[in-house]
């Protein structure tokens, strides 16, 4: 029962994909992903998820070591927040950034006044809208590794006189480094199929902030043959990332992973 169980879920998973990949004009690709729109929207959508992976990085990795501290107080509360965007609709989180940064909120309202800075509607709003989307995959995926990272190494290093930066840059870092990485994938390819809270915070410009699953939707409509052969772009290069990282997902999430290293 199981068995039949566990095969009906990969049949949710995978029959859509089946589906998409039967419905797709193969004899035209490359005449419709070709399209200059096409182009211009994969640009965009590599260049500003690559972007937010960046910016995921710097701010994650720390607060990933700041959570893995079991003495740290209120860290419930925080994990709580960190993890509040993997629950919340995305649509919901463009129209809390709106608010913030939109020029009526407490935010924006200040840069444009004193900088003459407009955030909304612009390819920086398509960034930090995918960051924060994708920023919790990362503080997890980072937080697993370091909580399942052998600490003897960073604990011999320090009784040897190494100091915390030190033990940080050549002990701990090199041993989450898959953790990292995998975090990083999930997160790339979570900002770049980022679609609610990008069209609510960001608009649908041409060459602005229009990325590719907002192409996607307007070509339903118009030229759905192409809308199809943009989604099949996406889930080529959403699986090549994937690919790309096999080693670290072999046995499970880092997470998981991490878990099974500090057992042992």
């Amino acid at each position: 029962m199981l068995v039949g169980l566990a095969g009906l879920g990969v049949a949710v998973l995978v029959l859509p994909l089946v589906a998409l990949l039967l419905a797709t004009p193969w004899h035209d690709m490359t005449t419709l992903v070709a399209d200059p729109a096409v182009l211009q929207a994969l640009r965009l959508s590599l260049v500003t998820a690559g972007t937010a992976t960046l910016v995921a990085l710097v701010l994650g990795v720390p607060l990933a070591w700041v959570l893995a501290h079991d003495d740290l107080r209120g860290g419930w509360l925080l994990r709580c927040l960190v993890t509040v965007p993997l629950v919340l609709p995305p649509v919901v989180g463009g129209v809390a950034l709106l608010l913030l940064l939109g020029r009526r909120g407490p935010l924006g309202g200040t840069l444009e006044a004193w900088f003459g800075v407009t955030v909304p509607f612009t390819s920086v709003a398509v960034v930090l809208a995918q960051v924060f989307v994708s920023l919790p995959f990362l503080v997890l995926a980072v937080e697993g590794a370091l909580r399942g990272a052998d600490r003897r190494r960073a604990l011999a290093a320090q009784t040897l006189g190494a100091s915390p930066a030190y033990v940080l840059r050549r002990v701990t870092l090199p041993a989450v480094g898959p953790g990292v990485a995998a975090g990083a994938a999930l997160c790339f390819t979570r900002a770049l199929g980022e679609f609610g809270a990008t069209v609510t915070f960001a608009g649908s410009f041409p060459g602005t902030t229009r990325t590719m699953p907002l192409a996607v939707y307007l070509a339903m409509d118009t030229a759905p043959e192409q809308a199809v052969a943009m989604s099949v772009l996406l889930l080529v290069l959403s699986v090549a990332v994937l690919v790309a990282m096999r080693g670290r997902w072999v046995g499970g999430l880092p997470l998981a992973r991490a878990s099974r290293t500090g057992a042992r």
